[in-house]
Parts: C-alpha cells; structure tokens; sequence
C-alpha cells in the first residue's frame, strides 16, 4: 500500500474544490496523487503547509516522484525538491517529465 492510499479522501476534498475546480471534489479525490500534486504546484503558502503538516513529507514525496508531465512547472519543481530533501539548494532537480515521441 502506498503513502497517498492513506490519505484520507474527505480530507482531501477541500483541497480538490480549490486545486481542481473542473471536477467534483469527488470525482477528484478518486485520483488522490493528482490532487496533492495540483495543491504542491498552485497552492498558497498556507495550504502547501497545512497540506504537508497533515500528510507528511513521505506522501509529498511519492506525488512528486510519480509526477506525470505537466503536473509541475518548474519553480515549483524545484522548490518542493529542495523542501523534501529529494536534492540539495545548489543542486538541480532531477529532469521534470517530459513527452517522449518514438
């Protein structure tokens, strides 16, 4: 079972109607990584840390390392490794996820 299986989706619903406002909030809790990845990408301060503080930093981490392409834009990229320890402030961050065409 992962982190993000745990969260719990009635907690998760307030952020959905705020980070994923073309959807329900639940049709969008049916997709829980999805939801905790739009919030770690448009959130204000405020809910990033409240949203961090009631997760952890384990489930932060396993959204941004299942990340889909487009989910983050590079500031945010950036910022949430260094904040998760996934790197270090004078190094860069893994690529982000890119389309590949075979």
């Amino acid at each position: 079972m992962t982190c993000i299986s745990k969260v719990d989706p009635d907690f998760l619903k307030h952020y959905a109607k705020k980070y994923m406002w073309w959807k329900t909030p639940e049709e969008a809790v049916e997709f829980p990584r999805r939801v905790i990845s739009q919030e770690m990408n448009l959130g204000v301060r405020e809910d990033m840390e409240s949203l961090a503080a009631a997760v952890g930093d384990d489930v932060l981490r396993e959204a941004i390392s299942e990340a889909e392409i487009g989910e983050f834009d590079e500031r945010q990229w950036h910022y949430w490794h260094i904040r998760l320890r996934l790197c270090r402030r004078d190094e860069e961050p893994p690529p982000m996820p890119v389309r590949r065409v075979e």
